[in-house]
């Protein structure tokens, strides 16, 4: 018997019980509600304010770390949380700009205390004892984990550098854990503070020709939702900020730099809105908070296959690194033509 003809029984018989029509029907029913309110809960969220930052010690005195603080994402959330009331130390790996930024903010918040660390998160020996002397001495309210390092372009697997790829897995997953550790003792102790740490849309589908970054990105998801419950109940909030990543063409990237499309307005509705999942519906001790990134989110969680994404994250890339190549190919000539 043909797939189709037994089809056509099956829809025969259906339409010949009642109750079995019935039964499809409330099933097709409840699978669509289901879909309808979870876009609903991600449309509520986005409309209710956050966990307010005074609970975190915000004009109290508490400090506010970041790390990989000297530009882009970590600078605009060093100047939000100076303006939000926080004392703020900044860690990063040039002193000449943590120096920059610690003025920046000086000259913007008079009131505001700054402490500037120059640590270079890619080694395997940094100093983690000495920043921890220098934590200890401190009220520390608030921790953004943002120090990260991506690739230049796309590129296959087998291709990375070696140093590239110790650099990633050094940075983005053992300076987070190591500097977390410092910190979380004394969040406990106090019953109070914030671990916000920056994931990327990168750990929602596994990216190949980013397959390293990929990873180490999904590692600190998923260890976000573990610590989240291990210190519930401690007054110690656990958040991962999962944004859009964007490769960029223009420029290689600081190594302790994460590169993506995040403004200052992407983060003022981070802050305001610490504890709301946002895109991420019901995925605990993750947010999504950013109108345009939310929808995004909800639309990779819910629409289409696992493989249908991997597909379009593989044509994406190779897409990219195409463009990254002819680009080179395009600056070689130019070059060999201006000799």
């Amino acid at each position: 018997m043909s797939l189709t003809r037994l089809q056509s029984q099956v829809v025969e018989w259906a339409s010949d019980c009642p109750l079995t029509t019935l039964a499809l029907a409330l099933v097709g029913a409840g699978w669509l509600g289901s879909y309808v309110l979870s876009f609903t809960r991600m449309l509520v969220d986005l409309a209710r304010p956050g966990i307010s930052l005074s609970r975190f010690g915000a004009k109290k005195g508490a400090w506010a770390v970041v790390t990989g603080a000297t530009a882009g994402i970590g600078r605009d959330f060093a100047l939000q949380l100076a303006g939000a009331g926080f004392n703020v130390f900044l860690a990063s790996r040039t002193t000449s700009k943590l120096e920059e930024i610690a003025n920046e903010i000086t000259a913007k918040y008079p009131n505001v205390k700054t402490q500037i660390h120059a640590i270079d998160f890619s080694a395997h020996d940094a100093d983690y004892a000495q920043l921890k002397t220098v934590l200890d001495k401190l009220d520390v309210g608030v921790l953004i984990n943002n120090v990260g390092k991506s690739y230049d372009e796309p590129m296959y697997f087998q291709d990375l550098p070696d140093q590239d790829m110790i650099d990633i897995v050094e940075i983005n997953v053992n300076a987070t854990l190591k500097v977390t550790k410092l910190v979380v003792p004394g969040m406990i102790s106090r019953k109070r503070g914030l671990i916000l740490t920056v994931g990327s849309f990168a750990s929602l589908i596994p990216s190949p020709l980013l397959a390293v970054y990929s990873g180490s990105k999904a590692f600190v998801s998923t260890w976000s939702q573990a610590l989240g419950s291990e210190l519930k109940g401690t007054g110690v909030e656990v958040e991962l900020l999962n944004t859009y990543f964007v490769v960029s063409l223009e420029a290689q990237q600081d190594p302790q730099e994460l590169v993506d499309d995040s403004d200052p307005e992407d983060l003022r509705s981070v802050l305001s809105k610490i504890g709301v999942q946002g895109g991420a519906v019901g995925q605990p001790h993750i947010s999504t908070p950013y109108h345009g990134h939310a929808p995004v989110q909800w639309v990779v969680d819910h629409l289409f296959s696992r493989s249908f994404w991997l597909d379009y994250n593989r044509k994406l890339h190779l897409d990219i690194r195409r463009r990254a190549i002819r680009k080179r190919e395009r600056e070689a000539a130019k070059g060999a033509k201006a000799q």
